[in-house]
C-alpha cells in the first residue's frame, strides 16, 4: 500500500470522528465539511504524523475553534436568534456522526453559552469521552485547566445535557400531538402539553418572518403558535422525522420543508420550542 492510500485509509476511518466534533462545535454542516477537508489537506502535507486519529483530532479540533470565534462575530449580527441547523441522521446517528451524544438541537443551542474552549472540552468529554489528559493534548491546554473548563462548562449547560429524551417513541408521539394541536388552533390542548415557563425560539435569518426575540410563558407561547397556523398555506403538511438523533417535525408547505421543530421536554410538558425557518437550514430535508 503506497503511503497516499494508507494516509487515504487512516483519514477515511476518521472521517466520521472528524465531522462529528466540527459539526457539534460549528452548528453547520457546510462549516463542518470546511474544516474536515482543510484537516484533509493539511495531513496530506504533514510529514512525521506517528498517529493518524491523534493527529486528525487535534488539527480538527483546533480548526472548529478558530472557525467558532470567526463564527460568533457574525452571529452577533444575525438578524433574531441564531440556531443550529439542522442535520437529518435516520436511525444511527452514529454512521455519520461518530457518537449520538450530545446532538439535540437543544444541547447545541445551549452550547452557544460557551466559550470556543469550553465548548472543545466540554464536547470532546462528554460526547466522545477522551480523559482530560487527552483533551489537554488535543486544545494544547495544561490538564488541571481543562479539567476546571469542563466542570464550569457543565455547569452552564446541565440542564439541556440532562434533557436527551429517555422514550424517543413518547417523544415522537408528545411531538406529533404538539403539531397537530399547533396546526388546528387547538388552545387548551397546547396549554396542556407546555410548561407554565415554556420558551420558544425562531430562527428566520432574516430571509423569512420569524419571532425576532426569544418568546417566554405559555400564553405568549401559545399566541403565537396559533397565529402561525392561521397564516399557514392550505397545502401545508408536517411530519415527524429524525435530525440530530431525536424526533424533529417538519412542516412543508407544496412540498418544500418551511420550518423543522425540536422541542425539549421535562417532567413530561414541553420546556422549550424550536422553530428553525431560514431556508438555508433546511436543505437537509428538501
Amino acid at each position: 500500500m503506497t503511503d497516499r492510500s494508507t494516509r487515504v485509509a487512516a483519514f477515511e476511518a476518521c472521517r466520521a470522528r472528524l465531522f462529528g466534533i466540527a459539526y457539534r462545535m460549528l452548528g453547520e454542516r457546510d462549516a463542518a465539511e470546511d474544516v474536515v477537508q482543510e484537516t484533509w489537506l493539511r495531513y496530506a502535507r504533514s510529514t512525521d504524523v506517528r498517529d493518524a486519529e491523534a493527529w486528525l483530532v487535534r488539527v480538527a479540533t483546533r480548526l472548529a475553534i478558530d472557525q467558532l470565534r470567526v463564527a460568533r462575530a457574525r452571529r452577533d449580527a444575525y438578524p433574531g436568534p441564531w440556531l443550529p441547523e439542522p442535520l437529518p441522521t435516520g436511525p444511527d446517528p452514529a454512521r455519520d456522526l461518530d457518537r449520538a451524544e450530545a446532538l439535540s438541537l437543544a444541547l447545541l443551542a445551549a452550547l452557544e453559552r460557551l466559550s470556543p474552549l469550553e465548548r472543545a472540552v466540554f464536547l470532546l468529554r462528554e460526547a466522545f469521552g477522551y480523559g482530560y489528559a487527552d483533551i489537554a493534548a488535543i486544545v494544547g491546554r495544561r490538564q488541571d485547566h481543562c479539567r476546571q473548563v469542563g466542570r464550569r462548562a457543565r455547569t452552564r449547560v446541565r440542564d439541556e445535557a440532562r434533557s436527551v429524551p429517555a422514550d424517543p417513541e413518547a417523544h415522537a408521539r408528545l411531538l406529533e400531538t404538539f403539531l397537530s394541536a399547533a396546526a388546528e388552533g387547538d388552545l387548551a390542548t397546547l396549554e396542556s402539553l407546555l410548561a407554565e415557563d415554556v420558551e420558544l425560539v425562531s430562527d428566520g435569518g432574516g430571509r423569512v418572518a420569524a419571532a425576532r426575540r426569544p418568546l417566554h410563558g405559555r400564553d405568549a407561547v401559545t399566541r403565537f403558535l396559533v397565529g402561525v397556523a392561521a397564516k399557514a398555506a392550505p397545502d401545508t403538511t408536517g411530519e415527524v422525522t429524525l435530525a440530530n438523533g431525536e424526533p424533529v417535525a417538519v412542516v412543508r408547505e407544496d412540498g418544500a420543508p418551511v420550518v423543522a421543530v425540536a422541542i425539549a421536554v421535562a417532567d413530561g410538558r414541553i420546556r422549550r420550542v424550536f422553530m428553525v425557518r431560514n431556508p438555508d437550514k433546511l436543505r437537509g430535508f428538501a
